[in-house]
């Protein structure tokens, strides 16, 4: 018996009062998901304040969601790409230690992912 596929748990932040990209950019993340036969886990997504600040309601949320579920299976944080979670490098890469710690990965639309590099981010040798 095989593995479950791997629950995609999609993010994103929008601080603009026009959500056309944002819509691209879901539109994107559902593709790609279901080219690479994840099952969505819904979406989670930070608008107007809250998309700017490193506390982030709805990206909470998605990891504690995230959490949950994997106990059942493998977990993954989806976004378009990088600057989704963050333009600053180190604090995209606070978020990306916290999706670890949550259990999971994440990987943008363009195939970037931290998914066999994630012991580095929370300081464990592989």
């Amino acid at each position: 018996m095989s593995a479950p596929a791997p629950a995609a748990f999609i993010y994103d932040r929008c601080a603009s009062r026009s959500y056309r990209q944002l819509e691209m950019r879901m539109t994107g993340c559902d593709g790609y998901a279901d080219r690479m036969g994840w099952v969505p886990a819904g979406r989670w997504i930070d608008l107007g304040e809250d998309a700017l600040t490193a506390q982030r309601p709805k990206f909470g949320a998605l990891l504690e969601a995230m959490q949950e579920r994997a106990a059942e299976r493998e977990v993954l944080c989806l976004v378009h790409n990088w600057g989704r979670l963050s333009a600053d490098g180190r604090e995209r890469l606070a978020f990306q230690t916290r999706i670890v710690k949550a259990g999971g990965w994440s990987e943008t639309t363009f195939g970037e992912s931290d998914r066999h590099g994630r012991a580095l981010l929370v300081g464990r040798r592989p």
